[in-house]
């Protein structure tokens, strides 16, 4: 895979939403707007470019670009290692997910039952949108197996305010694995070719 600007740009969302997993299930909150960008992603199902997945302006990804960056660094801490296991859990789900004609259909029609709740409610981040979005993952990308196993506090894991944040999380890395997959991404890459992802990163990352 020749690496571009349309392969790093979903792949820092990857690593954003993924983060937002954690962050939500560790310590029950997190960054505002990156999480208002990773929820936008999914509804923007037929985009003109890679940017306008997320708001037409990669400085929504700067959590996520951060986050590439530490990664691939040889400081890489326990929390990396928990984001990038929640990555290549959704990566393999996803391949899954394409051969699953039933469940993918499940996730295409769940999505566009949230674009028409939005109609209504217009923020992406109210707890009804949310919740819609957690049962969007839970009839969809929960069914497939092996089930991504998210780790954290009781307290937020238990708690369906917290929980419906985390499932709509995932569904959102799911919404940048499959643009990732699409412009030529591929698990092996972030193993075999960290170097050549990390000098297109440092290039196009927001300052």
């Amino acid at each position: 895979m020749a690496i571009s600007r349309e392969n790093i740009i979903p792949l820092a969302g990857m690593f954003q939403a993924g983060y937002l997993v954690y962050d939500i299930a560790h310590h029950g909150k997190c960054d505002s707007d990156a999480f208002k960008t990773a929820l936008n992603s999914i509804i923007v199902t037929d985009p003109k470019s890679v940017e306008e997945v997320y708001g037409d302006d990669i400085h929504n990804l700067k959590l996520g670009f951060s986050l590439l960056e530490n990664m691939f660094s040889k400081e890489n801490k326990a929390r990396d290692m928990e984001v990038a296991r929640y990555i290549l859990g959704i990566i393999h789900l996803e391949k899954k997910l394409r051969k699953n004609k039933e469940l993918f259909n499940k996730l295409d029609s769940g999505i566009n039952r949230v674009k028409n709740q939005l109609e209504v409610f217009e923020d992406i981040q109210h707890e009804n949108v949310i919740a819609n979005l957690a049962e969007v993952y839970a009839e969809s990308i929960s069914k497939l197996q092996p089930q991504i196993m998210v780790s954290g506090e009781s307290q937020f894991l238990t708690d369906s305010h917290y929980a419906n944040k985390i499932r709509a999380s995932l569904l959102a890395l799911m919404r940048s694995t499959v643009l990732w997959m699409q412009k030529g991404g591929n698990r092996w890459h972030m193993i075999l070719q960290r170097g050549k992802l990390m000098k297109m990163a440092n290039q196009i990352k927001p300052i």
